[in-house]
């Protein structure tokens, strides 16, 4: 036996953490899944109306002591971070069995037992995990599935079906085979005929030649973007001159193509830099990965956390919560009388205040996280008003340990205050973290953010002549002309990040 110290996150400070870090969308997840799992809890607008001249509902008893929602003084807005370490203080064996699968727990009480409550509840509600089920989207096929489907409608020879059947379940999302027919030849199903490779060459060009879109089955891009010009050729009124040309700088000059080499492919074909751009600019018509036309990607909708709005007439930026998507909560009146009715069941009782304690701690962490979140907005809106006004060339370094020393918290609390966050600004949705960086001091002593550097490395570039753009060298010479001094190989790290090719790549001819 031995004595020591350990510091240990309970269940519900764990979950008061990931509520904090939860963005908007998935926070409305996990309140759907509570009112669908806790009867206990229930949308605030849900209350029944009173009567014309009747008297208003009484409000609902408050839970236990050791249930009830933690509040806080308003005077001290610490005290408000601080409720984040101190979930726990209150009752933590409850707390731990409430979320502790190995801990007991008292049987969920019978449908007789809860009284007329929950009969209509039960009885008079639509099933909402079926409702959900009912509306949600059914799965997209996959690419392999749809090409499955095209395969089995082709006019084909017999015998090569079963073998384009097996080389499509080798292609892979962007539709490029990547498996050497070697290879799926040597992992041919013992229960099947073994064809030979010529058999397989055979099918594999039966698939390229059948299936849509042109370039599918490909091995490797020459051969994509050649089976793409093979099909826009053939299509009526394309003049063939014009793919012949495309088709022969696709199969002889890709690498030069790739490395913008255009003078040397003029040296070696004979054609004129005219002739040469339209040539490209009808493989503009091409695609890398064709096959991602089958099978999109849904676009991932952005709800912002926040919205930042000027007030002309204080002459300053306010913040303020997306509230209106969220649901009012509240405890349900009928079983928290039931709770504390000596008459029902002693099992329906403490099964009550343990929802009861769940939904109380949900309302309050919800809370919680609603006053973190917009006090460290307010900070950030204040500390980056420039940008504001200015755009992103004017964002100032902010460390996250300058906000929580502000704020009295702990730099943890504001990483995850602002993890997976979005403002709706006057300057379009941005992620609340793009505002936390650090930075360095320009000549005249102004600080400057690095995503500012960035920004002003994005303006030199658009800027520039593209005949004869800058190379890394010049681009550092140029943001030393605006005070901003940096080494070049930096401006080579911050020019990736941004996806812009060097400048041999970016000359126009």
């Amino acid at each position: 036996m031995r004595m020591s110290q350990q510091m240990k996150l309970a269940p519900r400070m764990i979950q008061s953490m990931e509520i904090l870090q939860m963005p908007l969308q998935q926070l409305e997840e996990r309140i759907a899944q509570e009112l669908e799992s806790n009867a206990t809890l229930e949308l605030a607008e849900d209350a029944p109306e009173p009567a014309d001249g009747g008297p208003a509902p009484e409000p609902a008893p408050a839970p236990d002591a050791d249930d009830r929602p933690m509040r806080v003084d308003e005077a001290d807005a610490r005290d408000d971070f601080a409720r984040l370490e101190s979930f726990e203080e209150a009752d933590p064996d409850a707390a731990a069995n409430a979320f502790n699968d190995e801990a007991p727990r008292p049987d969920p009480p019978r449908v007789e037992e809860l009284g007329p409550f929950s009969r209509a509840r039960l009885d008079g509600e639509p099933d909402a995990k079926s409702e959900a089920m009912a509306n949600t989207a059914s799965r997209s096929a996959s690419l392999v599935e749809q090409l499955q489907d095209q395969w089995r409608l082709a006019d084909v020879n017999e015998a090569l079906r079963p073998l384009g059947e097996q080389i499509i379940s080798y292609i892979e999302d962007d539709g490029y085979l990547r498996t050497p027919l070697e290879t799926i030849l040597d992992r041919w199903p013992a229960d099947r005929p073994r064809p030979t490779l010529d058999d397989l060459r055979r099918a594999l060009s039966a698939v390229q030649l059948l299936l849509d879109p042109p370039g599918v089955a490909a091995r490797d891009v020459r051969e994509c973007l050649l089976l793409q010009v093979d099909a826009l050729a053939e299509r009526p009124g394309e003049p063939a001159g014009q793919w012949a040309v495309v088709r022969r700088l696709v199969n002889d000059h890709l690498d030069d193509l790739a490395q913008n080499r255009l003078p040397r492919i003029v040296e070696k074909t004979g054609l004129s830099m005219d002739e040469l751009k339209r040539a490209m600019e009808r493989m503009h018509l091409l695609s890398l990965a064709p096959a991602r036309q089958l099978v999109q990607e849904p676009p991932s909708a952005i709800v912002p956390d926040a919205i930042v709005e000027y007030d002309p007439d204080a002459d300053r930026y306010v913040a303020y919560l997306n509230d209106s998507r969220m649901p009012g909560l509240r405890i349900n009146r009928e079983y928290a009388m039931l709770a504390k009715d000596r008459a029902a069941p002693k099992a329906t009782r403490e099964f009550l205040k343990k929802s009861l304690s769940n939904a109380a701690w949900l309302i309050d962490a919800v809370e919680q996280r609603r006053r973190t979140l917009l006090r460290v907005i307010q900070v950030v809106v204040q500390a980056q008003r420039d940008y504001f006004d200015y755009g992103p060339q004017a964002l100032k370094p902010l460390p996250m340990t300058q906000v929580a020393e502000q704020l009295g918290v702990h730099v943890a609390t504001v990483s995850r205050a602002v993890a997976e966050k979005y403002l709706l600004t006057p300057r379009g949705v941005v992620p609340l973290r793009s505002f936390f960086s650090g930075g360095t001091q320009t000549q005249s002593g102004e600080e400057m953010s690095w995503d500012a550097i960035k920004a002003a490395l994005k303006e030199i570039i658009d800027a520039e002549d593209k005949a004869n753009p800058l190379s890394d060298d010049a681009l550092a010479d140029a943001l030393k002309d605006r005070g901003i001094e940096i080494a070049r190989r930096t401006v080579a790290k911050y020019r990736d990040q941004l996806g812009v090719p060097a400048a041999r790549l970016r000359k126009a001819y």
